[in-house]
């Protein structure tokens, strides 16, 4: 089902709007309106790195469900190129003493690929060792690493600052080959996208900051008054 979704770039709107939903928003919606069960979201890069309600996701993710699996997805697959997504895997699970996840494993299809949506569409049969990898319907006991497939144990992840998902490995080869950058123009378009991604999350705090300071009674009525 997600590789049939990847086909199907987002529109704008929903990119745009997504991209200025606060991590707050993100979490509360991600994780409040999970019943127990099997669960696959994206999430930007944002939510792994980010402390506050960031952190409190992630830790709730790990404690409170079997995290078990994350797709790193690359740069260039929607619409509004400056938001960078993850798939999470988890299976949400009911409350016990101990953490459900055991070992989170990270495949990692960003690095070193470049896509586009017209010139370079990703296709199914670009996550073909993805799900080679995954094993679906076999123990993750039996999962192997790989260049681009590794995982990390519980404990590794708790000992991360803020318990930092944002994980990456594999050495960026345009950074070590000159021969190989990306063309200038390409390079700054992503500074431009990167930076209106940036001014977004900028822009959702500040209207938060703004909607806390509001005087109650300058607040308009609620719709039971």
């Amino acid at each position: 089902m997600f590789a049939r979704c990847l086909e199907t770039p987002c529109k704008p709107s929903e990119v745009h709007t997504a991209r200025r939903a606060s991590t707050q928003t993100v979490t509360d919606r991600t994780y409040g309106n999970l019943l127990n069960g099997r669960a696959a979201v994206v999430l930007p890069d944002n939510v792994l790195f980010e402390g506050g309600a960031g952190e409190t996701l992630r830790k709730r993710l790990l404690r409170d469900c079997d995290l078990h699996t994350m797709l790193r997805l690359p740069t260039g697959i929607f619409y509004a190129q400056g938001v960078k997504a993850n798939v999470l895997f988890f299976d949400k699970k009911p409350a016990a003493e101990r953490p459900w996840t055991d070992r989170l494993w990270i495949y990692d299809l960003r690095t070193n690929q470049r896509f586009t949506l017209k010139q370079n569409p990703l296709r199914r049969h670009h996550l073909d060792d993805f799900v080679a990898c995954y094993l679906p319907g076999k123990p993750r006991s039996e999962r192997v690493e790989t260049v681009r497939f590794k995982s990390f144990t519980y404990e590794e992840l708790l000992a991360r600052d803020k318990a930092n998902l944002d994980i990456t490995w594999l050495r960026d080869q345009s950074l070590e080959d000159m021969d190989n950058l990306p063309a200038p123009e390409v390079i700054a378009r992503e500074i431009v996208e990167d930076l209106t991604a940036a001014l977004a999350e900028f822009e959702a705090v500040a209207a938060a900051l703004e909607a806390a300071t509001v005087p109650d009674e300058a607040r308009p009525p609620s719709a039971a008054s």
